[in-house]
Order: C-alpha cells, then sequence, then structure tokens
C-alpha cells in the first residue's frame, strides 16, 4: 500500500498524487485510532462492570454449593432449593450486566442497532410463549418441592422413577426400564402421588384384598393376613401390618390387609412376595381363598306380586 505513494513522491510531477494517495491510506487509519482512543474510557466502564459481575456470580455460587452440601444452614431454606435458585440469580445477574453495558456499546444508538434489536425481541416474544411457560412451570415445581431426583412418583397413569429434572421437562423411568418424557406444565397441572416421600416420613402403606367365605371365622383370616405380612421381606414390623374388613356382601366378607413398607423402590416385588406369602400362609392352615356364590332354585307356583288390596279387605 505505502510503496506506490512513495514512488510517486520522487517526482515532482507525481508528487501531490503521491500525497492525495497516502492521505486515503492514512485517514482511515487514524479515524479507527482515534475511535479506540475514544472509546477506551467506554471499555474500561464495560470491563469493571463485567469482572464486578463475575465475581458476584461466583460469590453465588459459593452460598448456593455450601447449601445444597448443607454446611450452611438456613431456616426455612432446603439444600435443593440451592442450585435452582443459583441458576435464577445468574441469570438475572446477567441480564443486569447487558443493560448496564448496552449503553456503553458502539452504535447502541443507532437506528440499525436498535432495528435489530427489536427485532429479535419480538421473534423471541412470538416463538417462545410454549417455552416460557414450561420454565416457569419448571420453577414453580421446584420450590413446591411434589419430589425429588430418584423419588418413586405417580403423576396421572405414569408411575417410576425421576430421573431427570430440566427447567423445560421431566423425565420418569417406569418399572418397565421406559423413560417417559413429560412437560413442566403438564406436572404442574396434574396431581402427582410421591410414594418415596410417604416411605421416608412415616412409612407407605401397601395394601391387598381378599374375599374368604363366611364358613371361615373372620379372626383366624386377620390372623394369618397378618402373619403372611410380616413373613414379607420389605414389611416392618413397627408399625405392625392390620386387617380391615371392608365390605360385607351377600356371600362373603372382603378382608384388607395393610402394611408398612419404607423402601418404595421396590413397590413391585414388596407386593409379588406379599401375595406369594398370603397364598402360601392360607394354604398351610387349610383355608382355601375363594369367593363363594350361593344359588336359590325357586318354586315357580309361588308368586312374589303382592294381593291387590281390596283382596286383603275382603279376607
Amino acid at each position: 500500500l505505502l510503496t506506490v505513494p512513495l514512488l510517486f513522491s520522487i517526482f515532482p510531477q507525481t508528487k501531490n498524487l503521491a500525497y492525495r494517495l497516502l492521505s486515503y491510506i492514512w485517514n482511515p487509519v487514524k479515524s479507527i485510532l482515534t475511535g479506540i482512543l475514544d472509546y477506551l474510557p467506554n471499555l474500561f466502564t464495560i470491563f469493571v462492570i463485567y469482572m464486578a459481575i463475575k465475581y458476584l456470580v461466583r460469590f453465588f455460587r459459593y452460598l448456593a454449593e455450601e447449601v445444597q452440601s448443607e454446611r450452611l444452614k438456613l431456616s426455612g431454606f432446603y439444600p435443593d432449593w440451592a442450585m435452582p435458585t443459583y441458576h435464577i440469580v445468574r441469570f438475572l445477574l446477567y441480564a443486569f450486566m447487558i443493560a448496564m453495558i448496552y449503553p456503553y456499546l458502539p452504535g447502541s444508538n443507532s437506528g440499525v442497532f436498535q432495528g435489530i434489536s427489536v427485532f429479535v425481541g419480538l421473534i423471541v416474544s412470538l416463538g417462545s410463549s410454549t417455552v416460557i411457560g414450561n420454565i416457569i412451570a419448571g420453577l414453580v415445581i421446584t420450590y413446591m418441592r411434589p419430589f425429588k431426583i430418584g423419588d418413586r412418583i405417580k403423576l396421572n397413569d405414569t408411575m417410576g422413577n425421576v430421573v431427570e429434572k430440566t427447567p423445560l421437562v421431566t423425565r420418569i423411568r417406569t418399572p418397565k426400564n421406559e423413560v417417559v418424557t413429560i412437560p413442566n406444565s403438564f406436572v404442574m397441572s396434574s396431581h402427582t402421588v410421591n410414594f418415596s416421600q410417604s416411605a421416608r416420613e412415616y412409612g407407605l402403606i401397601i395394601h391387598s384384598e381378599v374375599s374368604i367365605g363366611y364358613d371361615v371365622p373372620w379372626r383366624v383370616v386377620n390372623k394369618l393376613l397378618i402373619e403372611a405380612a410380616l413373613n414379607t421381606p420389605g414389611v416392618v414390623d413397627d408399625p405392625r401390618p392390620f386387617v380391615l374388613s371392608t365390605s360385607l356382601s351377600d356371600w362373603y366378607p372382603v378382608y384388607q390387609v395393610n402394611a408398612y413398607i419404607k423402601d418404595a423402590d421396590r413397590l413391585a416385588d414388596i407386593y409379588s412376595a406379599l401375595h406369594q406369602n398370603i397364598q402360601d400362609r392360607f394354604n398351610e392352615e387349610g383355608v382355601e381363598i375363594m369367593s363363594p356364590h350361593y344359588m336359590a332354585v325357586r318354586d315357580g307356583n309361588a308368586s312374589t306380586i303382592p294381593p291387590k288390596e281390596g283382596a286383603d279387605e275382603e279376607g
């Protein structure tokens, strides 16, 4: 770039042309250098804001890790709230940082820059209503604490262990090893049964019903059901199992055995073992597990139609 102007400057006839060519090269460079020097105060301000937010985010992350590991305990603040709260605070801090830095960016006052910002905001607002709804639902679920990772839950007709919670979806692994992905907005609007929480706090009650004939005393049935429950792996001795007589039908009573367990993840195995033990215990005592039905033979000569009122008075 400098060779041609220097060559022209040697000859008097082309000296003015050489100066003009040099001005074409030097003026843009001078303008760029002047712009950089003038922008240095703004650049320094942006750097200070960025570093302040960066170390503030690190401080909040340190607090979140301490609370999550339970080395720091805050009254009324659960450890599983720590990281979600940190992510919210980090997002707000970075949004605040962008708002503070924006006026110091080169060209921030130009119409093109502002037009692009409005266009991007419009696209995001129109295309992310469902996404924003799921994110808000995810935050609400986090602070509602209906379940944690690893809990055995039932969400409408889906039962399994929670394997992942994200801002958008919740994933559940069913007993058949199927991973079901459910949007958080659907989770929040549905009813959730948490088996693991009940098992941890006061014991989960499992139950099963059998119907035995009236010829077997209820005390015998209760005794056999309780013994079968106590012999089932996973059933705790305290509180003890108990039996309820749920109905007295025309042909047989219905008994419901209830037992406490502490491991909700083994729910299917414990139910299977309980049913097997009930069969074994009743077979040992010679009591048949069946629902007898009785049939009455009617004499067709007798009518069930009541006599007329006038006929009764004459008689």
